[in-house]
């Protein structure tokens, strides 16, 4: 079944794997390629969203900033959630998938906006000591830093992923577990939200503590679980106005989704169909079904469930997202573009859309769209500057359109972010013939050819 889960049967172009294989390499020189036993990061614009939603209002009662916070989904079955680099938010799929309601998810999320809200940093040992969450770490901030201009400051973390892992970030003390609980429940009770899912699901996984170590969840040794801690949980519940309190039925809805979309991609599709039988006609059901179809080249069948759930629902952004999957992953790709364009117009700044459409836009290989093309990769690059595929279709954009100068860069950032350094070199070669002194690119190029240093 690993092995099942890290190919998708080629399908999982939403729910990319973030190549992490190659940028733990970046970090940390390792020469095989990324097990398929280990996990790695992947992206959905929809249960991304779910995430922030739920926590938005958390970080608002914390004074957080929503938009410093950066969400990652990591592709594990495991119950887990951490923060680390103090904005950064690691979520495990595993935590949806084992909860029961949204009502779980929120209290874990609260509780790390209150590790966040409290300056901790959090470390994830043991359990996923195998994909080197250090050098992860250490490479979603020197990325981040480098592509943000930042060169000397994001050289410094990629260089130094190992020393950063073990001096930046530290095992959580139980008064700081203690603490993020105080402050997490306090979140919950601003915004009239009940502590039982936390206590639930807290609950569910306190047994494992009897468990050797190679068996307990992560969760565990993220986030030790005393007993005074649950009873804590379990006096403010006494306590709190809202403890029985359902969850918001919107934010049951988008659970209800999000865990039918994770079946439908991580699992195998007789299985996602076994648990969504033709007779659950629920929202949630199709949406699987129709995911399960897709996987199983059921084009056919994959369409008349899609179709009927935007007949219901026309403006939804999601919807259209999948169905212009189908299409692009089955070779019709010009008739992918529409879906994506419906799924652009309803969510503008959503720039997966812009790059799922724009893809579509350059694989038709019609001079007529190559424009509008690169105008969705420029919006996409603003907000999402360390995906080595977005940069790749930009390089082609840009040199459709006779830019060879910023087509070269586009490509050696691609090159760079997959750790190929002789490729970079080759790009930015090209890109200097190209790109005259003193403009914005040729000062990326510098800032470049400074950062590929550290990967010779």
């Amino acid at each position: 079944e690993a092995a099942a889960r890290s190919r998708h049967n080629g399908v999982m172009k939403r729910f990319r794997n973030a190549l992490l294989g190659v940028l733990l390499a970046l970090t940390v020189g390792l020469s095989t390629a990324f097990s398929a036993q280990a996990a790695s990061l992947i992206r959905d614009a929809e249960i991304e969203n779910m995430i922030r939603t739920y926590a938005t209002p958390l970080m608002r009662a914390a004074g957080v900033d929503p938009d410093a916070v950066t969400i990652y989904l990591v592709d594990d079955p495991e119950i887990n959630a951490f923060v680390a680099g103090g904005m950064n938010l690691f979520v495990h799929t595993g935590l949806l998938e084992q909860s029961d309601d949204p009502a779980g998810v929120i209290g874990v999320l609260a509780h790390e906006v209150g590790h966040i809200a409290g300056g901790h940093l959090a470390r994830l040992p043991g359990a996923l000591e195998s994909i080197r969450i250090e050098s992860l770490i250490a490479l979603v901030l020197g990325a981040a830093a480098i592509a943000g201009g930042a060169t000397d400051a994001g050289q410094a973390i990629i260089a130094g992923g190992t020393g950063l892992a073990q001096q930046g970030l530290f095992r959580y003390t139980r008064a700081q577990e203690q603490a993020a609980d105080q402050a997490g429940l306090g979140y919950l009770e601003a915004t009239g939200q009940s502590a039982h899912g936390l206590l639930s699901l807290l609950e569910k996984i306190r047994n494992e503590q009897l468990l050797v170590a190679a068996r307990q969840s992560p969760y565990l040794r993220t986030h030790p679980l005393a007993q005074d801690r649950v009873l804590h949980i379990r006096n403010h519940i006494a306590n709190s106005t809202y403890s029985y309190r359902p969850p918001a039925p919107e934010y049951v809805e988008m659970f209800a989704r999000a865990r039918a979309k994770l079946d439908g991609f991580l699992h195998p599709p007789a299985q996602t169909l076994a648990k969504y039988p033709t007779s659950d006609q629920s929202l949630a059901a199709r949406y699987a079904r129709a995911v399960a179809y897709f996987r199983m080249a059921d084009l056919s069948n994959a369409l008349i469930e899609i179709d009927a759930l935007l007949a219901e629902s026309p403006r939804d952004p999601y919807f259209y997202e999948l169905k212009g999957q189908m299409f692009f992953e089955n070779g019709r790709v010009r008739e992918a573009i529409g879906p994506y364009q419906e799924a652009v117009a309803l969510r503008p700044a959503e720039p997966l859309f812009r790059l799922e459409l724009a893809q579509a836009q350059i694989e038709v290989n019609d001079p007529e769209l190559d424009q509008a093309a690169l105008k969705n990769l420029r919006i996409a690059v603003v907000r999402v500057r360390t995906d080595p595929t977005l940069w790749r279709y930009l390089g082609i954009a840009h040199g459709r359109a006779g830019d060879y100068g910023e087509s070269s860069l586009a490509l050696a950032e691609e090159a760079f972010l997959r750790h190929r350094p002789q490729d970079v070199a080759f790009h930015l070669a090209r890109a200097e013939q190209h790109l005259a002194e003193g403009t914005p690119g040729w000062l990326r190029l510098q800032d470049l050819k400074r950062a590929a240093e550290d990967l010779e």
